[in-house]
């Protein structure tokens, strides 16, 4: 399966598009494989309880997904990683 990534994930990452095998097709197989892989994104995308950061937006097909949401092999899938930073 087929992933964009954004923001920092990307320095985790080293590219734009990555592909990752979940181990079914739900979101939450989908995060977990792509940590599995890229183990410097966790900290953007779990806390320290390895709960999802409540700032990370997955979409899926292009609306917003949660954990347990389907997520079909051939979805377009997106992960933005929790930011930080701006103005108060």
């Amino acid at each position: 399966m087929d992933l964009t990534v954004y923001g920092p994930l990307r320095s985790a990452t080293g590219e734009k598009r990555v592909s990752v095998d979940p181990a079914d097709e739900t979101v939450g197989a989908v995060i977990e494989a792509f940590v599995d892989a890229y183990p410097r994104a966790e900290s953007h995308l779990v806390d320290g309880d390895g709960n999802l950061r409540p700032s990370v937006r997955v979409t899926v097909d292009g609306e917003r997904a949660g954990l347990d949401d389907d997520c079909p092999p051939d979805a377009d899938v997106a992960l933005f990683p929790a930011m930080r930073g701006g103005r108060r």
